[in-house]
C-alpha cells in the first residue's frame, strides 16, 4: 500500500474559508483575486520555462553529439556494414538519449529542491521523474504555488520524448540505407 507524502503546505481538502479580523468571511474583489492569481500564475511558469531551456540545450547537445557519432560510423565505414554493428550504432544512440533524458530529469529535480519543494534529492527525482515520463502516481503532491511546474515537466517531458524518438528513427532510416542499394533514393 503506497503512504501519500505530501510536500510542504500542501492542501489534502476544501480550502479553508478567508476570515477577516471580527472573524467574519473575507471577501475579494474578482479584480484583485484574478491579478493575483495572474502573479502567482506567472512566476512558476516564468521559472519552469528555465527549466524547459535547459533541457532543450541539453537535448541539442545530444543530438549534435548523436550526429556527429553516425556521421564518424559511416565515414569509419562502419554504418550498413553489418546488423550487429547497426544494432551497436542504434544503442549507443539510445544510451545518449536516455543519459539526455536522465539529466533533464535531474535539471527538473534541482528546480524543485531550489523552490523548497522537496528537501532530498532523491524525492525531487523521484516526483520529476514521475511528472517527466507523465506517469503521474500523485503520491507526492506539490504546495499550490509550485503545482503548475507538474503538468509544464509532463509537457516538456513529452517533447523531448518526440525528439528523441525522431532521433533514433532517423538513426535506423540512415542505417537502413546504408545497408540495402534498394531502398535509396
Amino acid at each position: 500500500m503506497s503512504q501519500s507524502i505530501p510536500g510542504p503546505g500542501v492542501d489534502l481538502g476544501s480550502p479553508a474559508p478567508s476570515l477577516g479580523p471580527g472573524g467574519e468571511r473575507a471577501v475579494m474583489s474578482p479584480t484583485i483575486s484574478t491579478q493575483a492569481h495572474g502573479i502567482g500564475l506567472l512566476i512558476p511558469l516564468t521559472v519552469g520555462a528555465s527549466a524547459v531551456l535547459c533541457t532543450i540545450i541539453i537535448h541539442a547537445l545530444v543530438l549534435s553529439a548523436t550526429v556527429n557519432f553516425v556521421r564518424r560510423e559511416r565515414r569509419l565505414a562502419r554504418a550498413g556494414v553489418s546488423f550487429w554493428i547497426d544494432v551497436a550504432i542504434v544503442a549507443l544512440v539510445i544510451c545518449f538519449a536516455l543519459a539526455a533524458h536522465l539529466a533533464e530529469i535531474a535539471v527538473w529535480a534541482g528546480l524543485f529542491m531550489v523552490c523548497g519543494e522537496f528537501r532530498d534529492f532523491g524525492t525531487a527525482y523521484y516526483h520529476s521523474a514521475v511528472n517527466y515520463t507523465t506517469l503521474g502516481y500523485g503520491d507526492l503532491i506539490m504546495t499550490p504555488p509550485w503545482r503548475v511546474l507538474g503538468p509544464l515537466e509532463a509537457a516538456n517531458g513529452m517533447l523531448m520524448f518526440g525528439v528523441t524518438t525522431a532521433l533514433v528513427f532517423a538513426v535506423i532510416q540512415r542505417l537502413l540505407h546504408a545497408r540495402f542499394v534498394d531502398l535509396r533514393d
